[in-house]
Order: C-alpha cells, then structure tokens, then sequence
C-alpha cells in the first residue's frame, strides 16, 4: 500500500510518522533533457552558466528504523522570475526508494532507486527559500519488485537537479530518421509537443536545424505555433534529408546527425535542445527476429549495466564490441550517458524496465508474484512508461523489455499494452512470457 510520510525538522530533531493514505504524483514522464541559453553551452552541456539550473546534493538531516530510514535536504532559492517558468526536478542515484517532499509537502509515493525519474515541481515551490527533501524509505513491496536487480555504487544523487523552463516552450519530442517509400534517402520524422502554462492564447516560434557527420547543414526550419491557454499541440514537420543512404546507423557505421530544436518569441530566441540523432528503422518479422531496414540482424548479446562512471563504461563497451559484442541487454533503465555512449561508440541495446522478481516468479495465483498482483499495476506500468520515455529517441534502441525474471500476469499484459499503444515499431520483449502473447519476440 502506498503511504504518506509526514516529517517536520527542527535544527536538532526530526520526527517521522507515516499513514495508510495514497500520495499526490509529481512524476512525469518525457524525454530525459534540460534546456540552455546559448548554443555553445548546449552544444557542449555547460550548465553552470545557466542560471535555471540548480544543483541538487541534499545533506543527511535524520537516520532511523522501520519505513523511513533516511532523511536528507537542501534549501535553494526560487527567484521572482522564475514565475514565468515551470520548475522540474530530475532524481537519481539516490541509492534506496524513497519519496520526495517540497515545503514539507510530499509529493510523490515510493520511487524505485533504479528509474531516474522527472517530477514537475512548480505547484509546490515558492518564491524565496524553499526545502527540498529526499526520504528514503523501506517499502517492502518496492524491495520484491527488483530483488533481482543490483547496481553499481556511484556518487549519491549525482545528476539530481532542478531545471526551470518557460511556461511557453518545448515539452517533449519524438525524432526519427527513417528511409523514404523508395529508400532513396532518409525522412525526418520529428514530433515536437509545445506547452502553454499561460491562461492566455499566446503564439511561439519553434525551429529546428539538422546537420550531417560532417557537418554540412541539412535542413532547417522555423513554425510558428498558436496555441490556447492551459493547451498543448504537437509540431510535425517530415522533410526529407538527402544524401543520408552512406549514414545509415550501424554498430560498423554509428554515424550521427546534429538536431538542435530552438525557441523563439518576438524574435529573440529563448532556449536550445541539442540531440544527436542516428538514420535508421527497426521493427521485427514472422520469424521472431529484430529487423534493422527490413533485413533481419544477427545479434550476438551481452547482459551488461553501465559502470560508476562514463571513462570506464566506455572502455568496457568498446572492449565488448572487440569481443564481437553488438548489442547490450541492460537489467534497468541506465543513466542517460550511457544511450549517449551507445550511439556514439556504435552498439545496439534492448532496454528494460527495473522489474525483478525471480522468487516465485512461476507462482500464477493472485499475488503469487508480484506481476500478478493487480494493486501494483500502476506502479508496473510507470517504470515500463519512464523507461520507454527516457530511451526512446536513441538510435541504438532496437527492442523494449518488460523486465527480467519477474513472472508474467495482469502487470507484464497491462504493461506490454502500454508499450504497445505508443505506436513504435520497435519489438516489445520479455522472456517471462513464456509464450504467451505479450512478447513479440519468442
């Protein structure tokens, strides 16, 4: 069951109590990505020149037994400008589940330590100082979900931070380069949401610009958008992109583009989203097999997660790919760095969902396992969702697995529904199927 945690801190006291009543959701699901001011800095992700994007490394505040056992804060300081943004907050490597509380006000239930997860935070927030707080709890449910799972020690909280974004501008893309009818050359695919968080219709500029490996300028494009108050739209624009067939993306060929989305208003540009983007079309066939532009892919795999750290991932990848490696399995949703790595060093990934449950995980009664126990489907299909989300604009992305060794029913059919409702061609897997139809593969 999902409970509330309720604190109150003093210099030299905390006390900690919790109650059986469910919690507000903060979380979101979109693209893993933060916005910058000028397009060197987003070209090479200097972030302390921006002065929307705070740091978060909360200090250990209280310690203790039974369902919470850390508390950990950090005050920041909202400034008056920042009511024309909306404010989010990125957490992960926190080490343990745990819950996020924001003026004492707790705004998620438990988080699994494996999922970076993105909350919005501004209905919480107040102009001037405001507490941010990290509980760590121990929810033996969340504990049972991935007890098959282990991750590498890394710096606590390393990569938390909260970013402000205006409340006019870019909420979430889909990009993809795919092969025209003919496959005469590529198609950019790219879908971008806008958001509106005024309560008055206001008009936005959205553009974008796509170089090539060798940095020729492809394409470019400036739209404008109209939109209604408290709305969201979608900008699509398919142009074609010549000369691309000697790109396709490949472990022997990981050649990349330069996409950078940009906003406008009245002009002035306001804030640049870089993405590396990579031509290719995945999908599956009769046979069982992942397809790479229609053609079947010979995979020869490896059970991997990413390293402590970025050096040694990816001295591991490459060694991995020496060995005649082209595609890792991971176990969990791995740090966003790691995707960047793939691509780049050239290397296919099925990404997987933090499920793991391999104690009865053949146990078919109600609850016998936790992927039959219909009161944790919501927390399934978030997991499955933020994993989708935050991979799926990869190139090296081939697959999506519902999880390892976790046992199939209500959860893994709810959740390969999900997946399955996005549209994407990519195959959805998961071995603990064990034939049943919620697994494209076999």
């Amino acid at each position: 069951m999902k409970k509330l945690l309720i604190y109150c801190a003093t210099p030299l006291l905390m006390i900690v109590m919790s109650l059986d009543i469910a919690s507000a959701q903060a979380i979101i699901n979109r693209s893993e990505f933060i916005c910058y001011d000028k397009r060197e800095d987003a070209k090479r992700d200097v972030r302390t020149n921006n002065d929307k994007y705070i740091d978060i490394r909360p200090t250990l505040q209280f310690e203790g037994e039974g369902s919470v056992r850390a508390v950990y804060e950090q005050e920041i300081e909202v400034p008056a400008a920042w009511n024309d943004y909306n404010a989010y907050l990125h957490t992960e490597n926190v080490g343990a589940s745990y819950a996020v509380f924001v003026n004492g006000v707790q705004i998620t239930s438990a988080i699994d330590r494996y999922t970076p997860t993105d909350l919005f935070v501004s209905p919480y927030l107040d102009q001037g100082t405001n507490t941010v707080a990290i509980v760590v709890v121990d929810e033996p449910y969340m504990e049972r979900m991935a007890e098959g799972l282990q991750q590498p020690e890394r710096k606590q909280f390393e990569n938390c931070y909260i970013f402000a974004q205006r409340r006019l501008a870019v909420y979430d893309f889909e990009v993809r380069m795919r092969p025209d009818s003919l496959e005469r050359f590529a198609e950019l695919h790219l879908d971008v949401v806008v958001d509106n968080s005024f309560s008055t219709e206001e008009i936005i500029e959205v553009g974008y610009d796509i170089y090539a490996p060798d940095g020729k300028l492809m394409d470019y494009s400036v739209n404008d958008v109209r939109m209604a108050g408290f709305s969201r739209d979608t900008m699509s624009v398919k142009p074609y992109i010549y000369h691309s067939n000697p790109n396709r993306w490949s472990p022997a060929n990981p050649k990349l583009y330069d996409l950078t989305l940009y906003v406008k208003r009245s002009g002035i540009l306001w804030e640049y989203i870089p993405l590396k983007v990579g031509f290719a079309e995945y999908g599956y066939n009769e046979e069982g097999q992942i397809t790479a532009f229609g053609k079947p892919l010979t995979l020869k795999k490896e059970r991997y997660n990413a390293a402590a750290d970025r050096i040694t991932t990816e001295r591991e990848i490459k060694a991995l790919k020496q060995r005649g490696i082209n595609c890792l399995t991971p176990d969990y949703p791995q740090p966003q760095w790691f995707y960047d790595l793939c691509d780049r060093v050239g290397i296919y990934v099925i990404d997987c969902a933090a499920l793991s449950s391999p104690t009865d995980s053949d146990n078919r009664a109600v609850g016998g396992t936790p992927a039959n126990a219909p009161e944790l489907v919501d927390e399934y299909l978030r997991r499955v969702e933020t994993m989708y989300h935050r991979a799926q604009n990869h190139v090296c992305i081939i697959a999506f697995s519902l999880g390892k060794e976790a046992g199939n029913g209500y959860n893994m059919y709810k959740a390969y529904e999900l997946l399955k409702s996005k549209g994407d061609s990519r195959a959805i897997v998961y071995e603990g199927a064990d034939g049943e139809w919620n697994s494209d593969l076999w």
